[in-house]
């Protein structure tokens, strides 16, 4: 037996190895997308977010089968945590379900491809540079994509503003439009209280080249996490001027936060 045969004897499941194969995903022959997905690689990635999902955050997902079977999705929730917890489990939360599984696609900040070895492995289980371009193209080819509008603006915020929205670009309601994709909104409790930030120490991110330096403890804390996704929304692609755009990223932003207070008033306990 092969080492690559031996490790995925013992992390992928016959149950999980299955459960990918099912799921239909436009790959070449070499097994790769044209963002670098690859399905082996997915399931080692799944094998690992299954106990972190279940036993570390005890997440509780509702709604997640508002997501669409078929067809361009971007699903668009409030992001926060220093760390993309958020978007692994809403991926894995998508990729699970039992009725018409999806894998989907994440959006992640420039900085995490410029790690060596980090990009090419984000690329292999799903995530993608967050740029227009490479989202209008996955859109076109019917992908559900995991799309945090707020940016580092939320998930370097620190926790003194747990909860509270941040600004929104109009972008991802610019892709909705144009290639006539579902909008499904998700409130995202649980990962504000991750990892807690007192302070973003700012002279030090500039000096690394990161996006921010947050103040906290250098351990995650396992609090107990809730999704709620929201019924899809659908907005025509008529031209319209930028303030009617922006009044409608503030209907997905009013939807978001309504799911997110449905999550806190359902959470008996941080942890």
């Amino acid at each position: 037996m092969s080492l690559v045969s031996f490790l995925k004897s013992r992390l992928v499941s016959t149950e999980l190895d299955e459960h990918i194969n099912r799921i239909r995903k436009p790959i070449g022959t070499l097994g790769y997308d044209p963002w670098g997905y690859n399905n082996e690689t997915v399931k080692y990635g799944l094998s690992l977010a299954k106990p972190i999902y279940e036993k570390y955050f005890r997440t509780e997902a509702q709604g997640v089968d508002h997501i669409p079977a078929q067809g361009p999705v971007l699903i668009v929730g409030n992001h926060s945590g220093q760390l993309p917890i958020d978007g692994i489990l809403i991926g894995y939360a998508l990729a699970s379900r039992t009725k018409s599984p999806r894998i989907p696609r994440a959006m992640i900040e420039r900085f995490f491809p410029t790690v060596p070895w980090l990009g090419n492995m984000l690329n292999e289980v799903g995530a993608v540079l967050g740029d227009p371009v490479n989202c209008a193209r996955m859109l076109a080819n019917n992908e559900a994509i995991i799309v945090f509008p707020e940016g580092v603006r939320g998930s370097g915020k620190l926790y003194r503003d747990r909860y509270k929205l941040q600004r929104f670009g109009p972008g991802f309601m610019h892709l909705a439009m144009k290639y006539n994709a579902a909008i499904v909104p998700v409130g995202v409790v649980g990962c504000e209280e991750t990892i807690p930030a007192i302070a973003n120490i700012k002279p030090l991110a500039k000096a690394l080249g990161i996006p921010y330096a947050p103040l906290a403890m250098p351990v995650v804390l396992p609090a107990k996490v809730h999704l709620n996704f929201g019924p899809p929304m659908y907005f025509d692609g008529e031209d319209i001027s930028e303030t009617q755009v922006g009044e409608r990223v503030e209907q997905v932003k009013t939807e978001i936060n309504r799911l997110i207070d449905k999550g806190l008033k359902e959470r008996k306990r941080l942890f």
